[in-house]
C-alpha cells in the first residue's frame, strides 16, 4: 500500500480544478440557460411563491424520478418537515434515522415534538443498516393497536428516515420491506442525492414519498429550495395544502383549515432550477468523471475511495476518502484547508450532538469509526 503524502493530494487536486487558488469543496456552475430563465420571471413580476416555473420543475422532476406527484418547497428541511407531518408524525411520537446525516435529518424530526431513535449504519453505503434496523425491531418493539411501539420508551414508532449519505444509495428496498412488516411508513431522505439510482429507480421513490434539495451546494441548486416526491395522490395533495399556509383554494378569501407553513418555493427559485436540472445529465457525467479520477489516484493506497454501492448507481456528489484513524484524518484536513483545497470531515453524528444525546441510539460503532475516517474531497462540476 502507498502512504500519499498530504502535497501530493493536494497537487492532484489542484490538477483537477485548474487554475482555481482556492478549490471548494462544492461550488456551482451556471452555464445554461439559468439567466434567462431568471430575467424573464424578474420581467414577469412573478417572484414570489408558486408560478409557472414552480410547476414546470414539479413537472420535470416527476419525469426524471418516475414520481407520480412532486410538490416544490423552499428548502430540503421544509419538505423533510412537512413530509414527517403529512405521515402522521404527532407530538411525543418516534422516527427511526440514522446518526450519519446532516443535522437537518433529526432537526425535521424535533419540529414535529417527536424524536429520533439513530440506528447504525453500514459501511458500503454509510446509510441505515438493513441487519441493524431488523435487530431494533426484533429486540427493541412490539406491536400493538395497530401500531409499532418501543419496549424501552413506549413510544408510538411513526416513521423511518433514511439517508442516502453523499449521493450514495443505501440499501433502500430491504429497509423498506422491513420497516412495511412493523407497519412504519418509510420516508427517505434523498436530499444528496438527485440523479442516484438503485436498481435502476430513482432514490426518494422507494418509501412513501422522498424529499430532495436544491441548496447552493446541491448538484442540482435554486440557491434554496426542496421537493417532496409521492407517487400517493392523497398525500400529495395533504402535503400541497400544509406547505401553501393551509389555505382553501379560493380566487380571493382568506381561509385556513389547519395550522400550515409558508413552505412553498418562490417562483423566482424554481427558474434558476429549471434552467440547472436541463443540464443533469451533463453534471451527472462529469463528476462521475471526477470520481473516476479519485478512484484511480487512490488506488492502492492507504486512503480508500468509497465507491458506489452494488446495485446502485451514485452522483458522487460528495467523493470521499477513509483515513487509517483519527490522526491521519486531521492531518490530512489540516495540510489540504491550510493551502485553501477545502476538505471536510463527515457531520458530527447526530447522536453526540447536545439536544440529542440523550435520543435512544442501536449500534452506532460503524457511525463512530467513519466519523474518524472520512474525508470529503473537492467534488465540484468543472466551470
Amino acid at each position: 500500500m502507498t502512504t500519499l503524502s498530504p502535497q501530493a493530494i493536494i497537487e492532484f487536486i489542484r490538477s483537477l480544478y485548474p487554475g482555481c487558488d482556492k478549490v471548494p469543496l462544492h461550488a456551482p456552475v451556471f452555464r445554461g440557460n439559468e439567466r434567462r430563465y431568471v430575467a424573464d420571471c424578474l420581467d414577469s413580476t412573478f417572484v414570489s411563491s408558486v408560478g409557472p416555473y414552480v410547476t414546470r420543475l414539479e413537472e420535470m422532476i416527476q419525469d426524471l424520478t418516475g414520481a407520480a406527484y412532486a410538490v416544490a418547497t423552499n428548502c430540503g428541511t421544509a419538505a423533510l418537515h412537512a413530509a414527517l407531518l403529512t405521515v402522521g408524525v404527532r407530538p411525543g411520537d418516534e422516527v427511526l434515522t440514522q446518526p450519519i446525516s446532516f443535522v437537518a435529518t433529526a432537526n425535521a424530526i424535533a419540529y414535529c415534538s417527536a424524536r429520533p431513535v439513530f440506528i447504525d449504519v453500514e459501511p458500503a453505503s454509510m446509510g441505515l443498516d438493513p441487519a441493524a434496523l431488523e435487530d431494533f425491531f426484533a429486540s427493541q418493539t412490539r406491536m400493538g393497536s395497530g401500531a409499532c411501539y418501543n419496549r424501552q420508551s413506549g413510544r408510538r414508532i411513526a416513521a423511518c428516515v433514511p439517508m442516502h449519505t453523499f449521493g450514495h444509495p443505501c440499501r433502500i428496498q430491504s429497509i423498506v420491506d422491513i420497516c412495511a412488516m412493523h407497519g412504519v411508513p418509510v420516508i427517505e431522505d434523498a436530499a444528496e442525492a438527485l440523479g442516484s439510482t438503485q436498481l435502476n429507480r430513482h432514490c426518494g421513490t422507494f418509501g412513501l414519498a422522498g424529499v430532495l434539495s436544491f441548496n447552493g451546494n446541491k448538484i442540482v441548486t435554486s440557491g434554496g429550495g426542496g421537493m417532496i416526491v409521492t407517487d400517493d395522490e392523497r398525500f400529495a395533495a395533504h402535503a400541497r395544502h400544509l406547505t401553501t399556509t393551509a389555505k382553501k383554494p379560493h380566487p380571493y378569501l382568506y381561509e385556513h383549515t389547519e395550522v400550515g407553513y409558508n413552505y412553498r418555493m418562490p417562483n423566482i427559485n424554481a427558474a434558476l432550477s429549471c434552467g440547472q436540472l436541463e443540464q443533469l445529465d451533463r453534471f451527472l457525467e462529469e463528476k462521475r468523471g471526477i470520481a473516476a479520477a479519485y478512484q484511480t489516484f487512490f488506488r492502492d493506497s492507504t486512503l480508500t475511495f468509497v465507491t458506489e454501492p452494488p446495485g446502485a448507481r451514485s452522483n458522487y456528489w460528495l467523493n470521499t476518502v477513509l483515513a487509517k484513524n483519527l490522526e491521519a484524518r486531521d492531518q490530512l484536513l489540516a495540510a489540504t484547508n491550510a493551502v485553501g483545497v477545502m476538505t471536510r470531515p463527515v457531520w458530527t453524528p447526530l447522536n453526540r450532538l447536545p439536544m440529542f444525546a440523550q435520543c435512544q441510539t442501536h449500534g452506532g460503532a460503524v457511525a463512530d469509526d467513519l466519523a474518524d475516517r472520512i474525508v470529503n474531497l473537492p467534488s465540484s462540476v468543472p466551470a
